[in-house]
């Protein structure tokens, strides 16, 4: 896990001062927080794609077959949205949980709480045979997914980032986010493969269904990997050095609610352009393109490598220009991009998939160093929770309507609404990050 010149026994010695205090049997090593924040967030992004992709190829025709293919998708990516609106609500639960009755309690439940649903919609019948009732259960499993997620913050990424050297800091701000194009990436292997393999009956009848087994089958390795990390004495220790406990939201929010809009809000370019990436032209493409969806489905594939290779740059971008300089930076390309993107998806096979490439690359770049860029701003004993609840807010205000706004939008009026959905999310980048600048200088001044 150590690259960009870092060699293992250097990183060790940079941050272990925090990590390995006392004579404790339980060792936690960074590389060890390493790999649990980068399997906890893949297993989280593998579930979250297998739902979204689904959204396209198989819940229009499985839950909403009394609707034409359009609304079926629009129906589809409504209820895709639940879980993001749910999921702040799950930080607030989780962590009223967590002061009760401690972390691995909290974890725990999010973590099953995830994976019953996940595994509910495996097996869950659809229109044909429940009728109605199919699409209000599939509502509801939707949420706990959101619950889940709000709960599942085990506070890794903001002990990798405090602990980093303050000359390394991108570096291992970007290992949580390499957990996105990874999870694309198996997604839509899997159902590729099974698209291909399979006849459109047998896989709109039960060929699907094992990539939510799948799902729920990571789902438990996550548990148990992340379940050891957080349940050793000397994690403990760490995150109480560093102050990262859970604290009283209203009175949070009261203190440091500014710092919790301007993060959310600082991340915004990256959370547009990860839905309009990875979700929406799949649902263009089969709707409006000839292009076969196996094939587009590798392209994505391969798009999500180069993601993976444009998160790991970020990171040693990020060190040499500074964390906001990358941010900002980055949302000038997109903003550049999406003048772009009307062009590249309606320009047959060649242009969709440049779309699809070039997208990736300055999705990597820039969500490498979207989460938690302004989270130094919350005084340290608010940052465990400010930090959580400001990555539920970008999601909720950049992704969760994106599909389904730029899908409606597109559909009725014309490619060059995702123009202006990425537009929008590149000026408020960039407006968060002016109004950041500002209170710093005021505060150097004060």
């Amino acid at each position: 896990m150590m690259m960009s010149g870092i060699s293992p026994t250097n990183a060790h010695t940079e941050i272990s001062e925090t990590l390995h205090q006392g004579d404790d049997h339980s060792h936690i090593t960074p590389s060890e927080i390493a790999v649990g924040v980068v399997i906890g967030r893949a297993s989280e992004y593998f579930d979250f794609f297998v739902y979204g992709i689904a959204s396209v190829l198989v819940f229009p025709a499985v839950f909403f077959p009394f609707e034409n293919r359009l609304d079926g998708v629009l129906l589809a990516f409504t209820i895709f949205s639940f879980a993001f609106i749910a999921r702040p609500l799950g930080t607030l639960i989780s962590m009223s949980v967590q002061r009760r009755f401690g972390r691995e309690a909290k974890l725990t439940m999010a973590l099953f709480l995830l994976g019953i649903s996940t595994a509910g919609i495996a097996f869950l019948p659809g229109y044909a045979s429940l009728g109605t009732a199919s699409i209000v259960l599939l509502s509801i499993l939707r949420v706990g997914q959101g619950l889940a997620l709000g709960g599942s913050w085990d506070g890794l990424p903001s002990l990798l980032a405090l602990n980093a050297p303050p000359n390394r800091r991108g570096w291992y701000a970007m290992l949580g986010q390499l957990g996105a194009p990874l999870g694309f990436f198996l997604a839509s292997a899997l159902f590729a493969y099974l698209y291909s393999s399979l006849s459109t009956e047998d896989f709109l009848d039960w060929g699907w269904r094992y990539t939510f087994y799948v799902a729920f089958a990571i789902n438990v390795v996550a548990l148990f990997a992340r379940l050891r990390l957080v349940s050793t004495n000397e994690y403990d220790r760490a995150l109480e050095s560093k102050e990262l406990q859970p604290t009283n939201v209203l009175e949070m929010t009261r203190s440091q609610g500014y710092n919790i809009v301007i993060g959310a809000f600082a991340a915004l370019a990256s959370y547009a352009l990860f839905h309009l990436i990875t979700v929406f032209p799949l649902s263009w493409i089969s709707l409006f393109s000839t292009q076969s969806i196996s094939e587009f489905l590798v392209v994505q594939m391969v798009g999500a490598l180069l993601g993976a290779i444009g998160t790991v740059a970020s990171g040693v971008i990020a060190d040499r220009m500074g964390r906001r300089n990358t941010l900002g930076s980055l949302a000038v390309l997109i903003a550049v991009f999406s003048g772009f993107a009307p062009t590249l998806l309606d320009g047959g096979k060649l242009g969709q998939d440049v779309f699809i490439l070039v997208g990736f690359l300055i999705l990597g770049l820039s969500y490498g160093q979207a989460a938690g860029a302004v989270t130094a701003n919350f005084e340290k004993q608010y940052r465990y929770t400010g930090a959580a609840l400001t990555n539920d807010l970008a999601w909720l205000i950049g992704a969760a309507f994106a599909p389904l706004v730029a899908l409606g939008l597109s559909s009725s009026f014309g490619l060059g609404y995702v123009s202006v959905y990425l537009l929008s999310g590149a000026l408020c980048t960039l407006a968060a990050l002016y109004v950041n600048r500002a209170i710093l200088e005021r505060g150097e001044n004060d």
